[in-house]
């Protein structure tokens, strides 16, 4: 996993180069917007529960069918597990968030995500959805803290859902 930071210093070392004004532009971008990547990452942790749960709450208002018997999240074994996956998405998003960086969601959260979800019939056109709501109830979550919501929040979340969706064959 990397961060911003050692990702642009990386690329111009492999190639050994000096930082251009590109380079030392997105370096400073990532500064700047530290404390703000660090507020937004603690209301993510403080509400986690909250996201999860209302989220999964619409999910399955929408698409009733997955909590009726033969639904995906029927059962109440079944059912935890998915709040439990939708944790591990929201948590992997917070991560992406403060360093700025998504490549810690390809390591660890979609390499053989497609593999295993369709091995254990889980739809991930639903997993896509569920974490656009966990994006929206995030974004409605710092509107209530009167924090600024800038591009880099939705940014992790939108990364996993066009890779979920790209793979929803």
């Amino acid at each position: 996993m990397q961060d911003t930071l050692s990702r642009v210093i990386n690329r111009y070392d492999v190639t050994d180069r000096f930082l251009d004004e590109s380079a030392i532009a997105l370096i400073t971008d990532f500064f700047q917007t530290g404390s703000l990547r660090v507020q937004v990452v603690a209301l993510i942790n403080s509400n986690a529960v909250e996201i999860v749960r209302e989220s999964a709450r619409q999910l399955f208002e929408e698409m009733p069918e997955l909590i009726r018997p033969g639904g995906n999240a029927y059962t109440t074994r079944r059912h935890s597990m998915y709040l439990r996956d939708m944790d591990y998405f929201l948590r992997y998003a917070s991560y992406a968030v403060l360093t700025g960086d998504s490549s810690i969601l390809d390591e660890r959260l979609l390499a053989g995500l497609r593999d295993t979800f369709n091995s254990l019939g889980i739809p991930l056109g639903v997993t896509a959805r569920s974490v656009q709501l966990m994006k929206e109830r995030v974004q409605q979550q710092l509107a209530k803290a009167q924090l600024e919501n800038p591009p880099f929040v939705a940014k992790p979340f939108d990364y996993i859902i066009q890779a979920l969706s790209e793979r929803n064959v």
